[in-house]
Protein backbone atom coordinates (compact mmCIF):
# COMPACT_ATOMS: atom_id res chain seq x y z
CA UNK A 1 0.00 0.00 0.00
CA UNK A 2 1.15 3.54 -0.78
CA UNK A 3 0.28 5.97 2.04
CA UNK A 4 0.56 9.77 1.85
CA UNK A 5 0.77 11.79 5.08
CA UNK A 6 0.41 15.57 4.89
CA UNK A 7 1.57 17.79 7.75
CA UNK A 8 4.22 15.17 8.41
CA UNK A 9 6.50 17.55 10.31
CA UNK A 10 3.74 18.88 12.55
CA UNK A 11 2.91 18.01 16.16
CA UNK A 12 0.75 15.00 15.30
CA UNK A 13 2.18 14.33 11.86
CA UNK A 14 5.64 13.21 12.89
CA UNK A 15 4.10 10.75 15.35
CA UNK A 16 1.82 9.38 12.60
CA UNK A 17 4.74 8.86 10.21
CA UNK A 18 6.77 7.24 12.96
CA UNK A 19 3.94 4.78 13.73
CA UNK A 20 3.57 3.87 10.07
CA UNK A 21 7.31 3.32 9.64
CA UNK A 22 7.44 1.07 12.70
CA UNK A 23 4.22 -0.87 12.08
CA UNK A 24 3.77 -0.96 8.29
CA UNK A 25 7.23 -1.97 7.00
CA UNK A 26 5.87 -3.31 3.71
CA UNK A 27 4.02 -0.11 2.81
CA UNK A 28 5.45 2.80 0.85
CA UNK A 29 5.19 5.89 3.03
CA UNK A 30 5.17 9.30 1.34
CA UNK A 31 5.47 12.21 3.76
CA UNK A 32 5.02 15.85 2.89
CA UNK A 33 5.42 19.21 4.54
CA UNK A 34 6.72 22.63 3.60
CA UNK A 35 10.22 22.18 5.06
CA UNK A 36 12.61 19.39 4.11
CA UNK A 37 15.15 20.72 6.61
CA UNK A 38 12.66 20.22 9.42
CA UNK A 39 11.81 16.74 8.16
CA UNK A 40 15.48 15.74 8.21
CA UNK A 41 15.49 16.12 12.01
CA UNK A 42 13.18 13.13 12.43
CA UNK A 43 14.43 9.55 12.68
CA UNK A 44 11.97 8.41 10.00
CA UNK A 45 13.30 10.72 7.28
CA UNK A 46 15.51 8.14 5.54
CA UNK A 47 12.76 5.50 5.74
CA UNK A 48 10.13 7.43 3.75
CA UNK A 49 9.83 9.33 0.51
CA UNK A 50 9.69 12.96 1.61
CA UNK A 51 8.25 15.34 -0.98
CA UNK A 52 8.32 19.00 0.10
CA UNK A 53 5.18 20.82 -0.97
CA UNK A 54 3.12 23.90 -0.17
CA UNK A 55 -0.24 23.08 -1.72
CA UNK A 56 -1.41 26.63 -0.98
CA UNK A 57 1.08 27.96 -3.50
CA UNK A 58 -0.09 26.16 -6.63
CA UNK A 59 -3.21 24.51 -8.01
CA UNK A 60 -2.61 21.08 -9.53
CA UNK A 61 -3.78 17.49 -9.40
CA UNK A 62 -2.13 16.48 -6.14
CA UNK A 63 -3.25 12.89 -6.42
CA UNK A 64 -1.03 12.58 -9.49
CA UNK A 65 1.69 14.80 -8.00
CA UNK A 66 2.03 12.45 -5.02
CA UNK A 67 2.20 9.33 -7.23
CA UNK A 68 -1.36 8.07 -6.82
CA UNK A 69 -1.43 6.98 -3.14
CA UNK A 70 -3.89 4.33 -1.96
CA UNK A 71 -4.52 6.23 1.26
CA UNK A 72 -4.31 9.92 2.13
CA UNK A 73 -3.94 10.84 5.81
CA UNK A 74 -4.47 14.59 5.71
CA UNK A 75 -3.26 16.34 8.86
CA UNK A 76 -2.07 19.69 7.51
CA UNK A 77 -3.85 22.93 8.44
CA UNK A 78 -2.41 26.43 8.48
CA UNK A 79 -2.56 29.07 11.17
CA UNK A 80 -3.17 27.21 14.41
CA UNK A 81 -3.89 27.90 17.24
CA UNK A 82 -5.52 31.17 16.10
CA UNK A 83 -9.04 29.74 16.33
CA UNK A 84 -10.86 33.07 16.06
CA UNK A 85 -9.27 34.36 12.85
CA UNK A 86 -11.42 34.63 9.67
CA UNK A 87 -8.63 33.33 7.40
CA UNK A 88 -9.63 29.77 8.34
CA UNK A 89 -12.83 30.31 6.34
CA UNK A 90 -11.69 32.80 3.70
CA UNK A 91 -8.28 31.33 2.86
CA UNK A 92 -7.82 27.83 4.29
CA UNK A 93 -11.19 26.29 3.46
CA UNK A 94 -11.19 26.90 -0.32
CA UNK A 95 -7.63 25.58 -0.64
CA UNK A 96 -8.38 22.52 1.48
CA UNK A 97 -11.42 21.69 -0.65
CA UNK A 98 -9.38 22.08 -3.81
CA UNK A 99 -6.60 19.88 -2.41
CA UNK A 100 -8.93 17.03 -1.49
CA UNK A 101 -10.88 17.15 -4.75
CA UNK A 102 -8.32 15.34 -6.91
CA UNK A 103 -8.08 12.44 -4.44
CA UNK A 104 -11.86 12.11 -4.09
CA UNK A 105 -12.39 12.13 -7.86
CA UNK A 106 -9.53 9.75 -8.67
CA UNK A 107 -10.53 6.65 -10.64
CA UNK A 108 -8.70 4.27 -8.29
CA UNK A 109 -10.63 5.62 -5.26
CA UNK A 110 -7.96 6.11 -2.60
CA UNK A 111 -9.27 6.38 0.93
CA UNK A 112 -9.24 9.97 2.19
CA UNK A 113 -8.84 10.34 5.96
CA UNK A 114 -8.87 13.89 7.33
CA UNK A 115 -8.49 15.14 10.90
CA UNK A 116 -11.20 17.33 12.38
CA UNK A 117 -11.70 18.80 15.82
CA UNK A 118 -13.99 18.33 18.81
CA UNK A 119 -14.62 22.08 18.58
CA UNK A 120 -16.97 21.31 15.69
CA UNK A 121 -19.47 20.28 18.37
CA UNK A 122 -19.46 23.83 19.78
CA UNK A 123 -20.41 24.56 23.38
CA UNK A 124 -21.59 21.17 24.61
CA UNK A 125 -21.47 19.21 27.83
CA UNK A 126 -21.40 15.51 28.59
CA UNK A 127 -20.25 12.50 26.59
CA UNK A 128 -20.40 13.41 22.89
CA UNK A 129 -20.86 10.78 20.17
CA UNK A 130 -20.14 11.20 16.46
CA UNK A 131 -23.80 11.71 15.57
CA UNK A 132 -24.17 14.68 17.92
CA UNK A 133 -25.13 17.79 15.89
CA UNK A 134 -22.26 20.10 15.08
CA UNK A 135 -22.52 23.74 16.13
CA UNK A 136 -19.12 25.40 15.61
CA UNK A 137 -18.59 28.83 17.12
CA UNK A 138 -15.09 29.78 15.93
CA UNK A 139 -13.82 30.43 12.41
CA UNK A 140 -11.48 27.45 12.75
CA UNK A 141 -14.12 24.95 13.83
CA UNK A 142 -16.61 26.31 11.28
CA UNK A 143 -14.06 25.87 8.49
CA UNK A 144 -13.27 22.34 9.65
CA UNK A 145 -16.95 21.42 9.83
CA UNK A 146 -17.56 22.85 6.35
CA UNK A 147 -14.66 20.79 5.02
CA UNK A 148 -16.16 17.71 6.66
CA UNK A 149 -19.45 18.37 4.88
CA UNK A 150 -17.64 18.78 1.58
CA UNK A 151 -15.68 15.57 2.09
CA UNK A 152 -18.76 13.58 3.03
CA UNK A 153 -20.88 14.82 0.12
CA UNK A 154 -18.10 14.55 -2.47
CA UNK A 155 -16.83 11.17 -1.31
CA UNK A 156 -20.32 9.69 -1.24
CA UNK A 157 -21.09 11.11 -4.69
CA UNK A 158 -17.91 9.52 -6.04
CA UNK A 159 -18.28 6.25 -4.11
CA UNK A 160 -14.94 6.99 -2.43
CA UNK A 161 -13.99 5.72 1.06
CA UNK A 162 -13.41 8.41 3.66
CA UNK A 163 -12.89 9.19 7.34
CA UNK A 164 -13.28 12.33 9.36
CA UNK A 165 -11.24 11.81 12.52
CA UNK A 166 -12.25 14.24 15.28
CA UNK A 167 -9.38 15.03 17.63
CA UNK A 168 -9.99 16.00 21.23
CA UNK A 169 -7.23 17.23 23.59
CA UNK A 170 -3.65 16.13 23.06
CA UNK A 171 -0.34 16.44 24.89
CA UNK A 172 3.16 15.24 24.16
CA UNK A 173 6.49 15.77 22.48
CA UNK A 174 6.43 18.42 19.79
CA UNK A 175 3.47 20.34 21.22
CA UNK A 176 3.33 24.12 20.96
CA UNK A 177 5.19 25.76 23.87
CA UNK A 178 2.10 27.94 24.35
CA UNK A 179 -0.01 24.91 25.31
CA UNK A 180 -0.90 24.15 28.93
CA UNK A 181 1.52 21.34 29.82
CA UNK A 182 4.56 22.79 28.00
CA UNK A 183 3.99 26.04 29.89
CA UNK A 184 3.80 24.08 33.14
CA UNK A 185 6.96 22.15 32.27
CA UNK A 186 8.76 25.43 31.57
CA UNK A 187 7.61 26.87 34.90
CA UNK A 188 8.84 23.76 36.72
CA UNK A 189 12.19 23.96 34.93
CA UNK A 190 12.57 27.61 35.98
CA UNK A 191 11.83 26.71 39.59
CA UNK A 192 8.72 28.90 39.78
CA UNK A 193 6.80 28.77 43.06
CA UNK A 194 3.39 29.07 41.38
CA UNK A 195 1.78 28.22 38.07
CA UNK A 196 -0.97 30.66 37.02
CA UNK A 197 -3.90 28.95 35.33
CA UNK A 198 -7.69 28.92 35.03
CA UNK A 199 -9.90 27.58 37.79
CA UNK A 200 -9.14 24.12 36.44
CA UNK A 201 -12.67 22.80 36.86
CA UNK A 202 -13.12 21.99 33.17
CA UNK A 203 -13.54 18.32 32.35
CA UNK A 204 -11.66 17.40 29.17
CA UNK A 205 -10.71 14.35 27.14
CA UNK A 206 -6.92 14.03 26.89
CA UNK A 207 -4.71 11.54 25.07
CA UNK A 208 -0.94 11.43 24.55
CA UNK A 209 0.18 12.30 21.03
CA UNK A 210 1.55 8.81 20.36
CA UNK A 211 -1.84 7.25 21.10
CA UNK A 212 -3.65 9.84 19.00
CA UNK A 213 -1.30 9.08 16.09
CA UNK A 214 -1.81 5.32 16.40
CA UNK A 215 -5.58 5.79 16.49
CA UNK A 216 -5.44 7.96 13.36
CA UNK A 217 -3.52 5.27 11.53
CA UNK A 218 -5.76 2.43 12.66
CA UNK A 219 -8.90 4.34 11.70
CA UNK A 220 -7.51 5.33 8.30
CA UNK A 221 -6.33 1.77 7.57
CA UNK A 222 -9.66 0.23 8.59
CA UNK A 223 -12.69 -0.52 6.45
CA UNK A 224 -14.77 1.85 8.57
CA UNK A 225 -16.15 4.92 6.81
CA UNK A 226 -17.39 8.20 8.19
CA UNK A 227 -16.75 10.21 11.34
CA UNK A 228 -14.79 8.70 14.24
CA UNK A 229 -13.97 10.38 17.55
CA UNK A 230 -10.29 10.06 18.44
CA UNK A 231 -10.63 10.26 22.21
CA UNK A 232 -10.15 8.44 25.51
CA UNK A 233 -13.80 8.40 26.59
CA UNK A 234 -12.56 9.27 30.10
CA UNK A 235 -12.91 12.85 31.35
CA UNK A 236 -10.31 14.44 33.58
CA UNK A 237 -10.30 17.92 35.11
CA UNK A 238 -7.66 20.35 33.94
CA UNK A 239 -6.66 20.87 37.56
CA UNK A 240 -6.13 17.13 38.04
CA UNK A 241 -4.10 16.99 34.82
CA UNK A 242 -1.84 19.78 36.08
CA UNK A 243 -1.48 18.28 39.56
CA UNK A 244 -0.65 14.88 38.07
CA UNK A 245 2.10 16.42 35.94
CA UNK A 246 3.53 18.25 38.98
CA UNK A 247 3.56 15.01 40.97
CA UNK A 248 5.27 13.10 38.15
CA UNK A 249 7.94 15.80 37.98
CA UNK A 250 8.49 15.70 41.75
CA UNK A 251 8.00 19.47 41.83
CA UNK A 252 6.81 21.69 44.68
CA UNK A 253 5.20 24.25 42.35
CA UNK A 254 1.63 25.22 43.34
CA UNK A 255 -1.22 25.77 40.85
CA UNK A 256 -2.47 29.35 41.15
CA UNK A 257 -6.12 28.86 40.26
CA UNK A 258 -8.48 31.43 38.74
CA UNK A 259 -5.87 33.68 37.13
CA UNK A 260 -7.34 33.11 33.67
CA UNK A 261 -10.97 32.82 32.65
CA UNK A 262 -12.53 29.85 30.90
CA UNK A 263 -12.66 29.87 27.07
CA UNK A 264 -16.02 31.03 25.76
CA UNK A 265 -15.92 28.66 22.77
CA UNK A 266 -16.05 25.37 24.71
CA UNK A 267 -18.30 23.76 27.30
CA UNK A 268 -17.21 23.22 30.88
CA UNK A 269 -17.58 19.45 30.92
CA UNK A 270 -17.36 17.45 27.72
CA UNK A 271 -15.54 14.39 26.47
CA UNK A 272 -15.76 11.97 23.57
CA UNK A 273 -17.71 8.75 23.20
CA UNK A 274 -15.06 6.23 22.15
CA UNK A 275 -17.41 3.34 21.30
CA UNK A 276 -16.78 3.53 17.55
CA UNK A 277 -13.04 3.96 18.04
CA UNK A 278 -12.85 0.86 20.25
CA UNK A 279 -14.64 -1.15 17.57
CA UNK A 280 -12.07 -0.06 14.98
CA UNK A 281 -9.13 -0.91 17.25
CA UNK A 282 -10.66 -4.27 18.22
CA UNK A 283 -10.98 -5.26 14.56
CA UNK A 284 -7.34 -4.34 13.96
CA UNK A 285 -5.68 -2.67 11.00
Amino acid sequence: MKILVTGATGFIGHHVVNWLVENRPNDEIIATGTSEEKAKKYSWFDKVSFIPCDYFAEEKNYYEFFKQPDLLIHLAWKGLPNYMMPFHMTENLPVEMRFLSSFIAAEKKPKVAVTGTCYEYGVVNGCIAEDHPTNPNTYYSAAKDALRCYLELSANANAAPWNWIRLFFIYGEGQSPKSLLPQLDAAIARGDAEFPMSGGAQLRDYLPAETVAENICRIALSDVNGVVNNCSGKPISVRELVERRISEAGSSIKPKLGVYGYPVYEGMEFWGDDTKLREVIKDGA
